[in-house]
């Protein structure tokens, strides 16, 4: 897809009664919308990694400077020590009986992965067959220029917008956000909301939208085993001294059974159970299950005759939203090439945990040290210390705020949005929630199961992107209903 075809409305887009010059005016905007885009993503705002600290102020500075185009008034970068910045910006002027409404997006992008396996660099932005390629495309820049289009559009078609808006994008959400409860013990008053808008989601399919009502909260465990003081030779010592890295995976294979669900006790006592409507849902966008593992295969890049993990007694969707994981992430051991003759000392894993609704971090985790410390084989030392974690996250769906969110995704999608839940985490979602008295959340996507955020050659949709847009210049006309606190 080039650009030319972004410059007018989505065939299947029914825009809302009176509504018609903010539409037209966004896609003309949208070409221009895509540029600013592609300049984000070519800047590797890569916050896990401190020798790119630098390119988090590059993408922060950026940012700033789109809210600016957009027509945000007070853009400034807010930093506290040893932050990467956030930006935020503000429209007031809806008047004091209009709801104030907070977009939210983060500008800072994972790691790239292994560089040889994208088809494309991934901060030299690439379009093919109606995707754009790159870092960052749809996890989460291209939630930024989804505000920047919605508020744009309705400043240069009107002057104004129909509710008061103020935008916080964040600089540190791929790192777990370290760093968000001592910002919004500084800053939340100012950023005080009726509504919160988050566009850092997935859609249920391309073409069809999801509404995200359930979040899987993440925690981070760093796992130490210890065998010697020192790495022996292998040959004069293998076969009777134990080794570090046997003991490790030894240990890992324990966190799980056969079918690959989770065997640590008391994990999962806490987990919030479905309720019937909630399970209704889940079965009719599952179907028979054969479609829907088809897509999963493909979307996740399975390789031929792999399977599906977890209790089969559960289907795939709730294994997948409403229920706990246990993964490795990363070793600490020497590359194949660097491999030496010698029984490993010591090896350090990471292990990333994703909590379900109703879980209490503290007492999973608890679980999880007993479980290690109990199962690290032959008199072997392990150590267990954990890093950032936060909560699950779960609404109920339904309320004004999210009608009319229903409503500006039926008529940009041209359908309604799936209910769904997502298995990943978004930090900032509780804490601000609650700091404004329970304020709605709203969790919409610019992504899909074909984005591949995270992973290598992540991608956006274009088509859809336009359809987001679109979306949030609804929302916002359809916000200027809900009643404020």
């Amino acid at each position: 897809m080039s650009a030319e075809p972004l410059s007018r409305l989505p065939a299947e887009t029914r825009v809302p009664e009176g509504l018609d010059d903010v539409a037209e005016r966004l896609a003309e905007q949208l070409p221009q919308t895509l540029d600013w885009l592609r300049e984000l993503v070519r800047i590797p705002s890569i916050s896990v990694q401190p020798e790119h600290v630098a390119d988090c102020r590059r993408s922060a500075e950026a940012t700033a400077d789109r809210l600016r185009d957009a027509g945000l008034e007070d853009v400034r970068l807010l930093e506290l020590d040893g932050t990467h910045p956030y930006v935020t910006g503000s429209w007031v002027h809806a008047g004091e009986d209009a709801p104030t409404v907070l977009l939210y997006a983060h500008h800072d992008v994972q790691p790239v992965g292994t560089p040889d396996r994208w088809s494309s660099a991934p901060f030299a932005p690439t379009e093919r067959d109606g995707r754009l390629y790159g870092r960052g495309s749809a996890d989460d820049k291209a939630g930024i220029l989804a505000h920047v289009a919605a508020i744009r559009a309705w400043l240069d078609a009107r002057g104004s917008l129909p509710v008061n808006v103020k935008v916080v994008v964040e600089g540190e959400e791929e790192i777990g956000s370290p760093n968000l409860q001592r910002f919004l013990a500084r800053h939340g008053a100012a950023l005080q909301a009726d509504v919160i808008v988050l566009t850092d989601l997935t859609n249920w399919q391309v073409g069809w939208p999801g509404l995200t009502y359930a979040l899987r909260g993440m925690a981070d465990v760093t796992v130490t085993v210890r065998a010697m003081q020192q790495p022996v030779h292998s040959g004069m010592w293998g076969g009777v001294v134990p080794d570090a890295l046997t003991g490790t995976v030894r240990l890992l294979a324990s966190l799980h059974d056969d079918t690959g669900a989770i065997a640590v006790a008391g994990f999962e006592d806490d987990v919030r159970p479905l309720g019937e409507d909630e399970r209704a849902r889940l079965a009719e966008l599952e179907g028979d299950g054969v479609a829907l593992a088809e897509d999963f295969r493909r979307d996740a890049r399975l390789v031929p005759g792999a399977g599906f993990v977890g209790d089969d007694r559960r289907t795939v969707l709730e294994r997948l939203w409403m229920r706990p994981t246990i993964t490795p992430t990363g070793m600490d051991v020497p590359a194949v090439a660097d491999a030496a003759n010698t029984l490993l000392a010591q090896v350090r894993t990471k292990l990333s945990c994703r909590l379900a609704p109703g879980q209490d971090p503290e007492r999973a985790l608890a679980a999880l040290r007993r479980h290690l410390e109990a199962n690290v084989p032959w008199g072997l030392e392990v150590e267990v210390v954990f890093g950032e974690r936060n909560p699950a996250w779960v609404t109920e769906p339904g309320g004004p705020a999210w009608d009319a969110a229903v409503a500006a995704m039926t008529a940009a999608y041209g359908r309604a949005p799936a209910a769904m839940g997502c298995g990943g985490s978004i930090p900032f979602v509780e804490p601000f929630s609650d700091a404004f008295g329970g304020a709605p959340c709203l969790l919409v996507g610019v992504e899909d199961p074909g984005s591949n955020a995270h992973g290598e050659d992540e991608s956006l949709h274009l088509e859809d992107f336009a359809k987001a847009c679109l979306t949030e210049a609804f929302l916002l006309a359809g916000l200027a209903e809900v009643p404020t606190a």
